[in-house]
């Protein structure tokens, strides 16, 4: 799976505690974007980074993130994770935001 400047790819973390996420370029080699549940803008909103609440909070918070720096579609990359829990809760709250996958 590779990420074009037209349609960059959001790589996915998921550490036991928090949840991590990128938006690469990968013919440049280049991060675009990259936010997790420990930036402080979700971090005083919940308890713990390790609730699908707070993986959906982060996927809103980087759609809105994303659209500021004109990225509207990507494809997404959920490594060797299965889509569920946290991996589904934080790109639904992407396309809640208004990525386009």
């Amino acid at each position: 799976m590779k990420g074009t400047f037209e349609r960059p790819r959001l790589s996915v973390y998921r550490s036991n505690d928090n949840i991590y996420a990128q938006i690469i370029d990968d013919r440049t080699s280049q991060t675009l974007l990259a936010f997790s549940t420990l930036d402080r803008s979700i971090k005083s909103k919940l308890n713990n980074g390790r609730t699908c609440d707070a993986s959906r909070l982060m996927g809103e918070k980087l759609a809105e993130l994303s659209l500021k720096n004109n990225i509207t579609k990507i494809v997404f990359d959920r490594g060797p994770y299965l889509y569920h829990g946290r991996i589904r809760a934080l790109a639904d709250g992407a396309r809640a935001g208004g990525l386009q996958f």
